[in-house]
């Protein structure tokens, strides 16, 4: 069965889960340890979706200024 593909929104509310229960002060070290693990397993996930997103926005900028600087030019001549 194919592996869905994790989105933004549902990592973050996970994590938010973990700091949770973490802040909690009757939870025992190997579950800190296990959500410690846990939680840098989704924050490098998250990093890596910010990462990917900001390199479309960068993508797509860059498009719209050469758009922009072409559309300049037809009006010059």
């Amino acid at each position: 069965m194919p592996k869905k593909k994790e989105n933004y929104e549902d990592l973050f509310k996970q994590l938010e889960t973990i700091v949770q229960d973490m802040d909690e002060d009757n939870i025992s070290l190997d579950s800190s340890m296990k959500n410690y693990e846990k939680g840098i397993e989704l924050t490098n996930k998250l990093y890596k979706i910010l990462s990917e997103a900001e390199g479309k926005i960068k993508i797509i900028d860059k498009n719209q200024e050469e758009k922009l600087f072409e559309d300049d030019e037809d009006e010059r001549i």
